[in-house]
């Protein structure tokens, strides 16, 4: 049997396989979703300020970024879990977030003065960001990789990789919350900061613990 045939093979079987040997995807992302949102309340909680960030228009494109990351990239996990299922589109819908941060930060530069970009990228906190997300989204990366264990991803590496974005992105949707620099140039610098730890440490993992 050539791979080609076994990949259709895998695939044809994969639904049967999927229910008989782990959770629904959509029970994932709200076990995903109930664990971060537990942790972030017990450990961390709400920036005193939240409701007054909630009428500004910068928290709300980081609150709508990181959103729009998690969504992208958890439906971009799913596709990888799957035998035979293209991952061109799944990545494509990826440019998504990263098209509302480029625009974000555009605007942010052009209404700054120079002088105070350096101020807004680097923030108050900018260790405790990258501490906060990593430290959030650890959990959940273990949780995606047990459940893309259970499944049949021909990529393992790329598997694992996107488990670890999309675990940090779920973890900085919750961390917005907390998070007092709304600045987009402090969003694109330091949330993908640490987001790029826990992408390279799924995909070290995923090619260890996902290859078949």
């Amino acid at each position: 049997m050539d791979t080609q045939t076994l990949i259709e093979t895998l695939a044809s079987d994969h639904k049967r396989k999927a229910r008989q040997q782990g959770p629904s995807w959509l029970f994932l992302a709200v076990l995903a979703v109930g664990t971060t949102g537990v942790l972030f309340f017990a450990v961390i909680g709400l920036r005193p300020d939240l409701a007054h960030a909630l009428e500004t228009a910068r928290f709300l494109s980081k609150f709508t970024i990181t959103g729009t990351l998690a969504a992208t990239a958890f439906l971009a996990m799913r596709a990888s879990a799957r035998p035979g299922v293209s991952m061109r589109r799944s990545l494509e819908w990826l440019l998504l977030p990263g098209s509302l941060l480029a625009l974000s930060v555009a605007a942010e530069l052009a209404a700054l003065p120079p002088n105070l970009w350096a101020a807004n990228l680097f923030g108050t906190n900018y260790v405790m960001c990258v501490i906060a997300i990593v430290s959030l989204g650890t959990p959940l990366l273990i949780m995606f990789l047990w459940a893309l264990r259970r499944q049949a991803p021909t990529r393992p590496a790329l598997a694992g990789a996107i488990g670890g974005l999309a675990a940090a992105s779920v973890a900085a949707l919750f961390y917005t919350a907390q998070c007092p620099n709304d600045s987009p140039l402090f969003v694109a610098v330091w949330y993908p900061s640490a987001s790029l730890i826990l992408v390279t440490a799924g995909t070290i993992a995923g090619q260890r613990v996902l290859r078949w």
